[in-house]
């Protein structure tokens, strides 16, 4: 069993203050066995979820969130009674983070799609910080995994496995995002050809309500997977290869 890791008050004050149930997670990585692994990523999904939902969908509270739940993870893994290997657990939370982070994308892509079926500019200021955000989901995903996997915790070095293996193979979230950031501007770009421009005055009334309105979008799509849950749902598509266009 692996040793117990001391909580700093910084760590103890981030999981306090933590707009998810972090002692419900801890105790589920440090219960978790071989066989129940499996319930570890949607369990990792519905916290980061809950986490977002009801917060502005800017950068710095998704970054928040990530750090949050990558806390939980560790402090539940380290003290893991069954022994299940670490990287096995962290593998799961990745995933979880990943697939909570698509359904943020979608989110997204939902809200801004609104402004380029109004014939929007998306190089406008506020909307171009949108599509700069968007395309750096993977980079938040891997950022949270990199600290956590430099800091000085027991498991540091399963979260070096866990970076790796995003840096290798990319994240569903970071290659939707590209996508997305690709589809969306081709379509702006082919609005403002056909003269179907948006008056700068209704775009930057959208604008300026942006973050709001993806977190609205996202509590949307949250509530509908609750209401679905249960039934039969389509595999989620593996990573196989990073998208070699990819926007750093």
């Amino acid at each position: 069993m692996a040793a117990t890791p001391t909580r700093t008050r910084t760590q103890e004050t981030a999981v306090a203050k933590a707009p998810f149930d972090a002692d419900a997670l801890i105790e589920m990585f440090e219960n978790a066995s071989t066989r129940g692994s499996a319930q570890l990523r949607s369990a990792v999904e519905q916290a980061t979820l809950a986490a977002l939902q009801g917060r502005e969908m800017t950068v710095k509270n998704i970054r928040g969130t990530l750090e949050a739940v990558t806390q939980a993870v560790t402090q539940g893994a380290a003290k893991n009674v069954a022994g299940v290997d670490p990287a096995a657990l962290l593998d799961r939370a990745v995933q979880g983070m990943d697939d909570a982070l698509l359904k943020a994308v979608q989110a997204n892509r939902t809200a801004l799609q609104q402004f380029v079926d109004r014939g929007a500019d998306l190089r406008e200021k506020q909307l171009k910080k949108a599509i700069d955000d968007l395309d750096k989901f993977e980079d938040m995903l891997m950022d949270t995994v990199k600290k956590a996997a430099s800091s000085a915790s027991p498991l540091a070095q399963p979260w070096q496995q866990m970076l790796d293996k995003v840096k290798a193979g990319g994240s569903i979230a970071g290659m939707t995002a590209s996508t997305s950031v690709e589809e969306l501007l081709a379509q702006a770009q082919g609005a403002i050809r056909s003269g179907r421009a948006a008056s700068l005055r209704a775009a930057q009334a959208l604008a300026d309500s942006y973050a709001a309105m993806v977190s609205g979008v996202l509590v949307g799509m949250t509530e509908a997977m609750e209401a679905n849950r249960g039934k039969p749902a389509a595999a989620a598509p593996k990573p196989a290869a990073k998208a070699a266009a990819r926007k750093r």
